[in-house]
Parts: C-alpha cells; structure tokens; sequence
C-alpha cells in the first residue's frame, strides 16, 4: 500500500538473538557457584570469557569492594529480544540472593547480541535508553559497521575498549554460524 508515495512498513519479526551476561565479581568461588544457576536458569553456554581485573569506575566500590573482576558468559539459546525485561528481573533475584547486608556480591547485567548491535538492560533510565515494560530500559551500547562493532556516545567505557569490541566481534562471528543452522 503506497500513502503519499512512501510505502507503508510491515510488521517483521525480531532480528535473533543471543543472551548474554555481564558478571562482576570479587570471588572466584562466588563465580564458580554461579555458573550452574545460570545455565539452568538461562541455557547453555556457547562462549564464556575469563574472570579479568576490572576498575574502570569507583562506582561499585562502597557496594562491593575492591579488586572486583569482569566476565562476559554467552548463551547458546537464541532468545527473543523481548523477554530482555523478564530476564533483567530473574538477574535482579539473583543478585538478590546473593547479597550480604543489602550489599551486592554479584553484579548481574543482561543484554544480547545479534549480528547488527549489542543491547543492555537496565532499571535506570537516561536520555539514551528506551523502556521496555516493568521497570527495565535497554539501550544500544555497540552498532556493527564497517567490520566492527563501534560505541555510541553514551556506552561505557569499559565496553567501548578494543578488549570488549574484540569478545563481542569474536561471538558475533559464531553466532552468525549459529543463525545459519536450520
């Protein structure tokens, strides 16, 4: 159907995606008791990164401490992107559960990948991130072009460095393999 000479859109399904988690974390053992939780809550794992030093802010530091450490674990279950918020809730209880004097032992941040960007959960809102339902906002933190994923001018840090482009670059490349299985 044509309107004043602009085609009008179809509604198309979601693009697909893989789920994936941020973990922060001071306890190796803390991460190794975690592990188990997620696959059973979330899947199997198709990548997992090392636990590595992590200090690119201060913010964590009264909650968790210091020599807090990052690792990204991927799932194989490709997901639907919207049950984001329904899976940054389960995050949430988890935390929750591990938690000692209302302080975090874990910080938990979902988000998933597919061939184009790289998209984050939240419970806090900001100029750059759009509501998703029950409390929860996603923002685009990384875009694919030209070969690579790139920041925005709000992504953190953190994600904005070769070392995160690269993990996301590399699981882009399997999951792309993985969208091609019938």
């Amino acid at each position: 159907m044509i309107f004043r000479g602009i085609s009008l859109g179809k509604v198309r399904p979601p693009e697909k995606a893989v789920l994936f988690m941020a973990i922060l974390i001071k306890e190796q053992e803390l991460f190794e008791e975690m592990n188990p939780l997620l696959q059973k809550e979330f899947g199997e794992i198709l990548f997992k990164t090392p636990l590595q030093d992590w200090n690119w802010t201060d913010y964590y530091k009264d909650e968790m401490g210091e020599g807090i450490k990052r690792a990204f674990i991927f799932f194989k279950h490709v997901i639907d992107s919207s049950e984001l918020s329904e899976i940054k809730l389960k995050t949430n209880k988890l935390e929750e559960r591990f938690s000692v004097n209302n302080k975090r032992r874990v910080n938990l941040d979902p988000g998933y990948i597919t061939p184009s960007k790289v998209v984050l959960a939240s419970t806090k809102n900001y100029c750059h991130r759009i509501y998703i339902g029950k409390g929860i906002y996603a923002e685009i933190t990384l875009y694919y072009k030209d070969n690579s994923f790139k920041p925005h001018i709000f992504t953190y840090r953190d994600y904005a460095s070769p070392e995160t482009i690269s993990t996301f670059n590399t699981v882009r490349e399997i999951i792309k393999d993985l969208f091609k299985a019938p």
